[in-house]
């Protein structure tokens, strides 16, 4: 595992995913899952989007986060 520096705390990390200009103009924001879960934890991550009241989708090694309320609909 390595190790991180001082200042990337996960109170950090959430802050600059969710403080992006992506986010903040109600956008879409991807993290790979290997980051979230070494980094903060997927129930923190999870956690925060909610509190955000975003929603998110796990595809393939990603964690999407809609930072929006807008209702999702899968096409194909």
């Amino acid at each position: 595992m390595s190790v991180l520096p001082p200042h990337l705390t996960p109170e950090n990390w959430l802050y600059q995913v969710f403080a992006s200009n992506e986010a903040r103009r109600g956008g879409v924001v991807k993290r790979q899952i290997r980051d979230v879960e070494r980094l903060v934890g997927r129930d923190a991550f999870l956690a925060a989007v909610r509190r955000h009241g975003y929603q998110a989708v796990e595809n393939g090694r990603h964690f999407v986060v809609f930072c929006n309320a807008h209702p999702i609909r899968r096409l194909k």
